[in-house]
């Protein structure tokens, strides 16, 4: 297994990496809206969406992938209300074929963030 690390995204905030790489698979942890530079919780579902996308994009990069090989993704919302928000945001960045995806609405979030994104890619 090959842990995959960027300072183009936040650094992980507990014993995980941003990201594993085995047998041709990425497993990216999930993501929050989380400017990598303060390591500070953006405000609102929006810049928060926004940041946390950005971010698995960066960890990508960082493993030489796109979001085209994205094959999985997950999302946790705080808010199921902020669905439609999330999905037109989420479809800035995948384009077809999307990947696979649940979105689930969850009690909480770490730093009680509003979304949390994480994806599975093929190398």
């Amino acid at each position: 297994m090959n842990a995959i690390q960027t300072d183009q995204a936040p650094a992980a905030i507990g014993p995980y990496s941003q990201a594993v790489s085995r047998n041709g698979l990425l497993f990216i942890s999930g993501q929050l809206g989380l400017d990598p530079a303060t390591g500070e919780m953006v405000d609102g579902t929006e810049a928060q969406t926004r940041l946390a996308l950005q971010n698995l994009t960066a960890i990508l990069q960082a493993a030489k992938l796109s979001p085209a090989q994205v094959l999985k993704a997950t999302i946790y919302v705080a808010d199921m209300n902020d669905f439609a928000l999330v999905n037109k945001l989420y479809a800035e960045i995948f384009q077809p074929p999307y990947p696979a995806r649940e979105v689930v609405e969850v009690a909480r979030l770490p730093k009680d963030g509003r979304v949390e994104i994480s994806a599975i890619a093929a190398e």
